[in-house]
């Protein structure tokens, strides 16, 4: 199920689906995860919204990456991956999108649930 969820402090959607991820993933506040992933940025040499930055905050946090198995690539999407994973906290990447699923809901700007997802990060429960 899709929750509308815009953390954004002004309430704007200004292309921040990465900070939006994160904050939500790691239970922070906006104005935290955007702090993050500009300082990763730096130190990476890219942009805070490149897969490659918001990544690397998910693995020192705990997540790990896992590709969407092949069996259906056009038809999967992150509705039928929130149905098939209730439990947990999840990120989908699409590409030039990023969700985070937490319980089975969908937490984003948009309705995202038709979108097809290509990886995932999840955190291993303890």
């Amino acid at each position: 199920m899709w929750i509308k969820y815009n953390p954004n402090p002004t309430g704007r959607n200004v292309e921040d689906c990465a900070i939006r991820a994160i904050a939500k993933a790691l239970g922070i506040d906006w104005e935290s995860a955007y702090a993050k992933l500009v300082m990763n940025g730096y130190a990476m040499g890219d942009l805070p919204n490149a897969n490659s930055v918001w990544g690397a905050e998910l693995r020192r946090n705990g997540f790990y990456r896992e590709s969407i198995p092949n069996t259906c690539p056009d038809c999967y999407t992150a509705e039928d991956f929130s149905k098939d994973n209730p439990k947990g906290v999840y990120v989908l990447g699409f590409g030039k999108h990023v969700a985070t699923i937490v319980d089975g809901n969908i937490y984003d700007s948009w309705d995202s649930s038709k979108e097809i997802p290509q990886y995932f990060w999840y955190r291993k429960e303890k």
